[in-house]
């Protein structure tokens, strides 16, 4: 929801979903992947991009056929440290060294200083009190060399 361009050739979007839906005020939700995709199990080799979002759901806590939780996912109530650890794991795995992470995290159920401490990776910069929408933005960078001038 935050491209300003959802068909911009440089963008591949990626969800498990791909669906759409009527809104409570009788808009249409549309989820479109380019390509269906668990952040879990990324279907890339090693270092093939130069910059991440990772934006995956933020509540644990919602009905299984909630307006929000059918807009935004949901992760498991117990266990859901795992799959964070493992779409942040993925998500560097893709990126090449000197690659940047952007991670999207709403805080509403969650706080982000626990969500930080699902991988090992330090982030450089980022919102620290998003005081009205609780929204964090951080940014990462992978570390190593990046040889590749393009």
């Amino acid at each position: 929801m935050f491209w300003f361009d959802k068909h911009d050739s440089r963008v591949l979007f990626g969800d498990v979903r791909d669906e759409g839906f009527e809104l409570c005020d009788g808009r249409r939700f549309e989820v479109r992947p380019d390509r269906l995709m668990d952040y879990r199990h990324l279907p890339f080799g090693d270092g093939a991009f130069r910059l991440v979002v990772f934006d995956p759901p933020h509540l644990k806590h919602a009905g299984e056929n909630s307006y929000m939780a059918r807009k935004y996912g949901i992760l498991p109530e117990s266990g859901w440290q795992a799959y964070l650890e493992k779409g942040f794991s993925e998500c560097f795995r893709v990126l090449r060294p000197s690659g940047v992470l952007i991670f999207k995290w709403n805080e509403t159920q969650i706080p982000l200083s626990q969500v930080l401490a699902c991988t090992p990776e330090k982030p450089l910069f980022g919102n620290r009190q998003p005081k009205q929408t609780g929204t964090h933005w951080i940014v990462f960078m992978k570390g190593g060399d990046d040889n590749d001038e393009a």
